[in-house]
């Protein structure tokens, strides 16, 4: 049932989707310019309170359809939250020019330091380029305890580049993001998110800078995005369901990550996860799902299908025993269980010996796992690569190399 309630998912067409091309002939439409509200074009004037109010005339309108114009220039905000509901069924952003984030972390004093830009509790919103959303996020990454522990007022949290928090049926695309403080999109809250058509960019040494992380949401797409950061180009959270990822590029970055889960000994629930044509380069995971050994629940329907891997450090990576001192985990008697998971055509190299790893807990095994087509060699020439598996069961097709290791 659950494989049949997803396919009928990613056969919707988004109604946010078919409406921008057959809008009924009697639709009321308005369109409102940032510049009519104050904004200005450059580096050192502050046009946040401008957009603000822009948006307040676009998600306050009388029309069915309202439409809000940010033109060909650069724009320096201030950290704003754009908040609904919204009078309009649909309304749509179209960013022409570039958005800058403050340079200085002193900018956020008084406001929140873990987000920039934030939609809440709108429906019906498309965000659509092919701007720029740059958050300048050096001045956070040299403050960064991560990488800076020793630092007096080193900070662990940094501005978001982009929330969606809250909203139904939303379309973001062709948009370039560049150098969030942190993760360049939070999607948290949400259901019918569709995500195409996105570049992100950030060093690979950036620290927490996530590309796409998803949290407590439902029916999201995500296709056709090219991702380089300092942490996972997508990582899926808890409470998530119906989650559909397509024709994407990583690389640099952590991979492609379900996790980490459970940290908190919550109750885990995610569930109906397909990620298919994913070019992988020099990443430190391919496909991973990490939990702690706390945790409790379910991970279960997941499908990892055609990577291509190039020097990829874990290609395959399971690790159930999460702890806060890595390789010292006591073993617990509870854990997340984790079923019903396929690895099916996995083409590519590893940077280490041990190509996949299924590292499962003693007390809640992972069960169900099927790995079908895959081979795997070394980056490295002359060297082998392996397999190593704990607690792991499940059945393998066509795994040419390295040997699969499940428990029978």
């Amino acid at each position: 049932m659950g494989s049949y309630l997803f396919l009928v998912f990613l056969g919707i067409v988004y109604v946010i989707t078919a409406s921008s091309e057959h809008e009924h002939a009697n639709t009321t439409r308005a369109t409102f310019n940032v510049l009519d509200y104050g904004a200005v074009s450059g580096r050192h004037t502050d046009s946040g309170m401008a957009f603000w109010e822009a948006w307040n005339a676009t998600c306050s309108s009388e029309a069915e359809n309202s439409t809000l114009i940010i033109p060909r220039m650069r724009f320096l905000l201030s950290p704003i939250t754009f908040d609904g509901p919204c009078k309009p069924q649909r309304i749509k952003i179209l960013i022409l020019g570039r958005l800058l984030a403050p340079e200085s972390p002193e900018a956020w004093r008084d406001f929140d330091p873990g987000q920039w830009l934030a939609f809440r509790g709108v429906n019906g919103l498309e965000i659509a380029g092919p701007g720029t959303i740059n958050g300048r996020g050096s001045g956070w990454w040299n403050q960064s305890c991560r990488y800076h522990p020793k630092l007096e007022g080193c900070t662990t949290l940094a501005p978001t580049a982009l929330k969606v928090l809250s909203c139904k049926n939303i379309w973001l695309r062709d948009i370039h993001f560049i150098n969030s403080s942190q993760s360049h999109i939070l999607i948290e809250g949400c259901d019918g998110i569709k995500i195409e058509n996105l570049m992100i960019e950030a060093p690979g040494n950036s620290p927490n800078t996530d590309g796409i992380h998803i949290h407590a949401s439902h029916n999201v797409i995500i296709n056709n995005t090219i991702i380089a950061s300092g942490d996972d180009c997508i990582s899926i959270g808890d409470h998530i369901s119906n989650i559909a990822i397509s024709y994407i590029k990583c690389g640099p970055g952590h991979g492609i990550s379900i996790g980490s889960l459970g940290k908190s000994g919550n109750v885990v629930q995610v569930e109906n996860v397909h990620v298919s044509k994913v070019t992988l380069q020099g990443t430190t995971n391919g496909a991973r799902i990490k939990t702690w050994q706390v945790g409790q629940g379910n991970v279960r329907g997941v499908r990892f299908e055609d990577f291509f891997l190039d020097s990829v450090k874990n290609p395959i990576i399971i690790d159930q025993n999460y702890c806060k001192v890595r390789g010292a985990c006591e073993e617990l008697p509870t854990g997340v269980h984790i079923s019903d998971v396929s690895f099916k055509n996995f083409y590519g190299t590893s940077s280490t010996n041990i190509a996949i790893n299924l590292n499962c807990s003693l007390s809640v095994p992972c069960t169900e796992i099927l790995m079908k087509s895959i081979y795997l060699r070394s980056a490295i020439a002359g060297q082998n690569v392996t397999s190593s598996c704990r607690n792991a069961y499940g059945i393998a097709f066509g795994v040419v190399h390295p040997s699969p290791c499940f428990q029978i």
